[in-house]
């Protein structure tokens, strides 16, 4: 057995440790009363007890054969064990000097024999006794079978009460630990929320409960939560996620408690719990400022890409009618006027108004080389390879550079005929983006040694403006241009 700890003599720091095994909490458990009615059969006693001795009295947690369920504790036979590793054995109390004038020796229950095994914590604070009781004295003493056998149901009994008082601690930890998280969950500006395996919602933070005047959330909260015009689909959405294991993430508009719709960002997160199951654990943000700024931002983004358009038009209506006045200008005129139209299909793309187009290179391409087909309408610019995102700011340089190829090509090379065509291949090459233009078919190229308006366009796009580099080349069948720019420079 284990042995008392000096430090656990004294009864403040013993009883310090008592406590923490909720005596109340032990009583008439099955297996301490299954060892105190082994212990009385094993030692031929007819009472058996498992005793702990507090600061006042002893209190009996397991008895057989005896109907008390505590004595004062200054007439207790268990304190004279506390303090000790071995089993105090009294074979005839009336003749010991200890017990012989004892209450419970002289009146009732007449206790004649006493054998205690005393019960020491694993800090090795002396907690009690489990004992055994006759009113009639042993002539002979237990024998070491029976010694042995007690001192193992006792060892039985500690390791019983030490696995409920691990409990007991364990519960308190697990209940401090909730009431942790329902403080920093109520105190949360967000509604905080979980859900179980099925994705049935279980808990809600009191954020919740204020905002919407639910408790809970059940189908009748729903339909008065849930915007009528989402509900199917939030709810189609919700059941997705739940049986894919995926997270959720949705703006949509909760009713609040006085009537008002507010548009909220709801998010779930999957998370594995014990036995493979899965629980929800999510918030619901307070998004309707910024969702209505969004709003009017998109809406103010509408109007100035309107306005824009405008000017756009405006412009090339005034060059075209300047360029009447000085005929020596049309052809300037009308140059300008069509990169003034091949800008403003690049404005459409790369700032979408009215639900248009989008924002890949391929997309913008295909709206620049639209004018570009043949009789059947098949494209005369065929363009192959990776696509990948543009940015606003990258749309324009691109779009300028590439009417300009098409527009020298309508004027002088593969285009300006109608078997001629033009190849755009785009590869991706790690972090760099390369762009090759083939004409073919058209009238051999003449290099003239001169880079007129067009070139130097192009180079203050390429080199300034994207951070690439390009090379032309005036091959036999046709001019050949390359450009190598980072893609960095090109992406949003």
């Amino acid at each position: 057995m284990r042995e008392p700890a000096p430090e656990y003599t004294g009864d403040e720091a013993r009883l310090r440790v008592l406590r923490e095994f909720e005596a109340e909490a032990l009583e008439d458990d099955p297996e301490l009363q299954a060892i105190v009615n082994f212990a009385a059969q094993l030692c031929n006693a007819p009472v058996s007890v498992v005793s702990l001795v507090e600061g006042e009295r002893q209190f009996f947690i397991a008895r057989t054969g005896l109907e008390e369920r505590e004595t004062p504790r200054e007439i207790s036979f268990c304190t004279h064990a506390l303090g000790q590793a071995d089993m105090l054995e009294v074979p005839d109390a009336t003749s010991d000097s200890r017990f012989a004038d004892n209450p419970l020796v002289t009146g009732d229950p007449g206790i004649r024999y006493y054998a205690g095994q005393p019960l020491v914590s694993d800090e090795g604070a002396p907690l009690g006794t489990l004992c055994v009781i006759d009113t009639k004295a042993h002539a002979q003493p237990l024998t070491a079978f029976q010694r042995e056998g007690l001192a193992v149901l006792a060892q039985a009994a500690m390791r019983r009460m030490s696995a409920r008082r691990e409990e007991r601690a364990a519960s308190r930890e697990i209940a401090r630990s909730e009431e942790r998280f329902r403080a920093l969950a109520d105190s949360m500006p967000d509604m905080a929320f979980s859900a179980n395996h099925e994705g049935k919602f279980d808990y809600f933070n009191e954020r919740w409960k204020e905002f919407t005047g639910f408790g809970t959330f059940d189908e009748e909260a729903g339909k008065r939560v849930l915007h009528p015009d989402e509900y199917d689909a939030i709810m189609e959405r919700w059941g997705k996620a739940v049986a894919n294991g995926e997270p959720y993430e949705q703006e949509n508009r909760l009713r609040r408690a006085d009537g008002e719709w507010r548009w909220m960002l709801i998010r779930a997160l999957p998370a594995n719990v014990a036995e493979g199951r899965r629980r929800w654990f999510g918030t619901i943000t307070d998004v309707d400022e910024a969702h209505k700024l969004s709003e009017s931002r998109d809406m103010l983004a509408k109007e100035l890409s309107h306005r824009i358009k405008n000017i756009f038009a405006v412009v090339s209506g005034l060059i075209s009618l300047e360029s009447r006045k000085q005929p020596e200008h049309a052809e300037f005129a009308a140059k300008v006027n069509e990169t003034l139209r091949a800008l403003g299909r690049a404005h459409d793309f790369v700032r979408p108004a009215d639900g248009s187009t989008g924002e890949s290179l391929l997309g913008l391409l295909d709206v620049l080389f639209a004018p570009y087909r043949d009789g059947e309408g098949s494209p005369r610019v065929a363009v192959d390879g990776d696509d990948g995102a543009i940015g606003h700011r990258a749309a324009t340089p691109l779009a300028l550079v590439f009417h300009e190829l098409a527009t020298n090509s309508a004027k002088y090379g593969a285009l300006s005929t109608e078997e001629g065509r033009v190849s755009l291949t785009i590869s991706a090459e790690g972090d760099a983006l390369r762009l090759d233009w083939k004409e073919q078919g058209g009238p051999p190229p003449q290099d003239n040694g001169e880079n007129g308006f067009g070139s130097r366009m192009v180079e203050l796009a390429v080199t300034g403006q994207l951070q690439g580099k390009w090379e032309r080349r005036f091959e036999g069948d046709g001019l050949a241009v390359s450009f190598d720019l980072p893609r960095e420079a090109i992406a949003p």
